[in-house]
């Protein structure tokens, strides 16, 4: 007799090479934010970063893999594709994060003074951090749209650049309330204000394409893209003009690091970081501008 419970189970959810990164992620974030939780132990706002990473991913993850697997997906009111592969994306950065700053803050050669079982659960911790980010960055590549393919906007370079973008968007507003001073000048104001709008409106692109509501958009959503794309690479532009001058310039600002400045409190370090990244996001827009031209994409993926 044949199985009335097998079309209702997505097995490829599982066994596919994407399920199967899927099942390293779950894997690999429970055995990261276990160490830490168990023996290796984390603190202050660093720390806490990195649990909540390891924990959010993991149980999105779970989501992801539990809706494929009994296809609870496609009563959902998002676009799936856009949804995952926005995720995927999002994980990938965050992890890499985490991977990055946990061992930095955390982990030392030596067992004194937090005892060598500690020093080897956070070593461990580390490693499997390391490994979570690159399953994380092999569903991105798997998933990632091919030449000449129609998929879901998300997946694109174009739309994978959103994600990059925003987190990047989201470094500068670290640095710039960790005493920068970006209020001393109307023209750094001006810097904060692109920021701001670019990262609002960028955020709204990925909204619009994981809920799969540009259909109901009264205007074109493609063209309207690579409208607000172009705009923000000329507002990025500008801040990448007016940022270094009023902050490095000996007119406005110091052109070195004054020498009494505490270290992790210093505004000219901030300033030094907001610089940097601004250049970093300026050529993910142009990136994106170029990509956007070739690329084609359908909402309901």
């Amino acid at each position: 007799m044949e199985s009335t419970g097998g079309p209702y189970l997505n097995t490829a959810a599982l066994t596919s090479p994407v399920g199967i990164a899927r099942l390293l992620q779950m894997t690999f974030g429970c055995t990261t934010f276990s160490l830490v939780a168990h023996r290796g132990g984390f603190s202050a706002a660093y720390g806490t970063f990195c649990m909540f990473v390891w924990t959010f991913c993991f149980a999105i993850t779970v989501f992801i893999i539990t809706c494929e697997f009994t296809h609870l997906h496609s009563c959902l009111s998002l676009s799936w594709g856009n949804f995952t592969a926005a995720f995927a994306m999002l994980a990938t950065l965050m992890s890499i994060t985490a991977a990055v700053i946990y061992p930095l803050y955390f982990v030392q050669v030596g067992c004194y003074p937090i005892g060598c079982e500690v020093r080897d659960f956070r070593i461990a911790a580390s490693v499997f951090a390391g490994l979570l980010f690159v399953t994380y960055a092999t569903e991105v590549f798997l998933t990632r749209a091919k030449p000449g393919q129609v998929t879901s906007y998300m997946a694109t370079i174009s739309g994978l650049l959103k994600i990059v973008q925003a987190f990047v968007a989201c470094i500068i507003f670290g640095a710039l309330v960790n005493d920068s001073q970006y209020g001393k000048y109307v023209a750094t104001q001006w810097c904060v204000a692109v920021y701001s709008f670019c990262f609002v409106v960028t955020v709204v692109v990925v909204a619009f394409s994981v809920t799969g509501k540009t259909a109901l958009l009264w205007f074109p959503f493609e063209r309207s893209v690579v409208i607000y794309t172009f705009g923000a690479v000329l507002l990025y532009t500008s801040a990448a003009v007016i940022w270094p001058v009023f902050c490095f310039d000996s007119k406005y600002g110091s052109p070195r690091r004054p020498g009494l400045c505490a270290k992790g409190k210093c505004h000219w370090d901030s300033q030094l970081v907001i610089a940097i990244f601004t250049y970093v996001n300026l050529l993910l827009y142009v990136l994106d501008l170029a990509y956007s031209q070739r690329i084609r994409f359908v909402s309901h993926l």
